[in-house]
């Protein structure tokens, strides 16, 4: 049986990897102590007297009793100590609260939580996303420990192709260990063979449906980049290159050029130079011109030129270019 402490504070700004722990001590908790055993505490029943009044009350399950909690990063000191810190004082030994802090901007895990968690012999582990430029070293370390070479300039590509977030470029490195094997040496080709499409032909999905005016699998295929780590800088220029891209085929064709000879200059496969043609001839150029304006104004919002939070600019773009 393991070794479990009365309290975890997890914490820090690497969503994902914070979703990982999260995901990983539910499954460990249900494995221990059945679902009866774990208590998910989100939203309003997340806040400090909720949680507290949860750590107080009986529970009639069999074994060790697993309370996690979300949202952690907005308690106020004043609740911490007046609700928290008392009930954590007076946590039964055979319950463990888990605090699950996702820290970003303004918000983040009070000192005095931290404080309550280690002050019961807790633990406190702590979740930051490297710098970019410790990236490339980070994924040849990551790809030593999966059994597979990776120099520098496959690792840039990669973070090029991929993005910045660890557990995407974790998940593509895995897939490049399995695809070449353990003592595999692999170079700038082998990343962009296998990442770089992985990654752009789900922009890809994305655009498609801004030029055909799909404003719901538009904003669904933005999500769903979102919730996997995709960032607003990686993904505006993305989405902004590929309509460019339809933009000067529909431009070329609205002036006269014949769709072969379009077809004969550009440098890509002839299945996606099909696909490009077909989206340029059924799309309107100055529609076009004005999606890129307002992708301008997103990549301008995403840096912090709006109150809004960068979702909200992005589906409002959306909904601007679809209609």
């Amino acid at each position: 049986m393991a070794a479990f402490k009365p309290a975890y504070l997890i914490r820090g700004d690497d969503h994902g990897r914070i979703g990982e722990r999260r995901a990983r001590l539910r499954a460990v908790a249900e494995a221990e102590s059945g679902s009866g055993g774990v208590e998910l505490l989100e939203g309003d029943a997340g806040a400090p007297d909720a949680v507290a009044r949860a750590l107080s009350a009986m529970t009639f399950a069999v074994g060790r009793r697993f309370v996690i909690v979300d949202g952690a990063e907005r308690y106020r000191d004043a609740d911490i100590e007046s609700e928290l810190t008392p009930a954590l004082k007076a946590i039964a030994p055979d319950t463990t609260v888990a605090f699950f802090a996702r820290e970003e901007g303004r918000f983040k895990a009070s000192a005095k939580l931290v404080a309550a968690v280690k002050a019961v012999g807790g633990d406190v582990v702590v979740e930051q996303l490297l710098k970019a430029r410790d990236l490339p070293r980070w994924a040849t370390g990551e790809a030593k420990r999966l059994g597979i070479g990776l120099d520098i300039a496959a690792a840039n590509a990669l973070i090029t192709a991929v993005g910045e977030r660890q557990q995407r470029l974790l998940r593509e490195l895995e897939k490049l260990a399995l695809e070449h094997g353990a003592g595999a040496t692999v170079g700038v080709e082998d990343v962009e063979a296998v990442a770089a499409p992985s990654a752009e032909r789900q922009v890809w999905g994305l655009v498609d449906a801004l030029v055909a005016g799909d404003r719901r699998a538009a904003t669904r295929a933005f999500l769903e980049l979102r919730s996997q780590g995709e960032t607003m800088p990686r993904l505006v220029p993305l989405m902004a290159k590929r309509v460019r891209d339809v933009l000067g085929i529909a431009a070329r064709i609205d002036a006269g050029e014949t769709p072969q000879a379009v077809k004969a200059t550009l440098r890509m496969s002839p299945y996606a130079a099909d696909m490009r043609l077909k989206e340029a001839r059924g799309a309107d150029v100055e529609s076009l011109r004005r999606a890129l304006e307002v992708l301008s104004d997103l990549e301008l919002a995403s840096r912090g030129m709006s109150e809004l939070d960068d979702d909200t600019e992005a589906v409002r773009a959306i909904d601007a270019i679809a209609a």
